[in-house]
């Protein structure tokens, strides 16, 4: 596939996950964590806009100018930005307006490629990446924008997530030793996972399985949310100031739980993989199972044996740089690098990552109390 397919094909899912949307969909922003999807549609074509036409295109004219100010997301560098809480805020440019931007920015991006694709491949390879990370984000923040419809609308009825099994079950031993770490296969990664290095892992057993929906209940209904005893002290503090009594999406009615899927409420399916879980509630689980997370290290020298893709794991490691980790000059130096505190490591991808987006070296983080993502638990001893 050459940069410019890839390009094309990358952009254009973008708008078919939006294709289901009502155009009242596009805008609402329940909580701060949740970006709208017009939001989305625009930063990451904006990203194509500052990053490569401004500063590679000559006589490049941006289609709006308040556009840089309406969808930055966090770079300093670049200038001003509207507050993430007010995003949906933004009534105006319109739908019908950020899709024009879309066609505006692909045309020039177009001449661009013809141009210059192999001299840019790296940024544009870097825009691709960022998008297809907004690609999940869009679908996640889609979930939680119908999930808080009172009415519980279906985005897609054929998607099966969060019916999803295990394939197997077990454990597989890791004997002690020395391992290196880090991305060092060909193609695209990310800076956070450069810096390959040797760690000292303890002989490990890590779970050929995820944590499925019927294992959680056992520890909702033996008293898991009121037992302090299982929580570190800011989960027990998160659990206790929200009322926090189940995982996202789930509603007891009847005396029967039920979720919030991409297809609608349906009953719980027993069997499932759990998803939509906070790196405190795993924890949780962990000690109520008298065992604990994996570090993501463990995870990654395990995951050639595992069966993973299909949850966003949580490992029980402090998002920190790799030996010898350079953020780069300028506002692409933001893309990582000024993340790396209060935050912890997810590994794998989900059900809801793009295609072609996953590796085992790639590092995900987010605050422990998130859990609007489909992030899962695998267990480790």
């Amino acid at each position: 596939m050459t940069l410019s397919d890839r390009y094309n094909s990358v952009r254009k899912h973008t708008e078919h996950l939006c294709s289901p949307l009502k155009t009242e969909d596009f805008v609402p922003q329940p909580v701060n964590f949740v970006s709208p999807p017009k939001w989305h549609l625009a930063h990451t074509t904006w990203f194509f806009e500052q990053f490569i036409l401004k500063e590679h295109l000559p006589d490049y004219t941006p289609f709006d100018k308040d556009f840089s100010f309406l969808f930055n997301s966090y770079y300093n560098f670049v200038g001003k930005r509207v507050f993430r809480a007010d995003r949906g805020n933004i009534t105006r440019p319109g739908v019908q307006e950020v899709f024009e931007y879309r066609a505006y920015v692909d045309m020039h991006m177009h001449i661009l490629l013809q141009l210059k694709s192999e001299e840019l491949k790296e940024l544009i390879e870097l825009g691709l990446n960022h998008e297809q990370q907004h690609q999940e984000l869009l679908l996640t923040d889609i979930k939680y924008i119908l999930g808080n419809n009172p009415i519980f609308p279906i985005y897609d009825e054929n998607i099966e997530w969060e019916n999803q099994k295990n394939a197997e079950s077990g454990f597989v031993k890791i004997e002690e030793g020395i391992y290196e770490i880090g991305f060092e296969e060909e193609g695209f990664s990310f800076d956070n996972e450069h810096g390959r290095h040797k760690v000292y892992l303890h002989d490990f057993e890590i779970s050929k399985s995820l944590v499925t929906n019927s294992d959680y209940l056992g520890f909702i209904n033996s008293g898991g949310y009121q037992d302090f005893s299982y929580w570190l002290d800011e989960g027990w503090s998160w659990v206790t100031e929200n009322k926090i009594e189940a995982p996202l999406y789930w509603h007891k009615i009847d005396g029967e739980w039920h979720s919030y899927t991409l297809k609608g409420l349906e009953k719980i399916d027993a069997d499932a993989i759990l998803t939509h879980i906070s790196f405190y509630e795993a924890s949780a689980y962990a000690a109520w199972k008298k065992m604990r997370l994996p570090t993501e290290f463990e995870w990654e020298i395990a995951a050639d044996k595992l069966d993973w893709g299909k949850r966003w794991e949580w490992t029980n490691s402090a998002y920190l740089p790799y030996p010898n980790f350079k953020k780069p000059e300028g506002a692409i130096g933001e893309y990582n690098g000024k993340f790396m505190i209060n935050q912890m490591v997810l590994r794998g991808s989900s059900c809801a990552t793009s295609p072609h987006h996953s590796r085992k070296s790639y590092r995900n983080f987010f605050h422990a109390d998130e859990r609007w993502q489909f992030n899962g638990i695998r267990l480790a001893k």
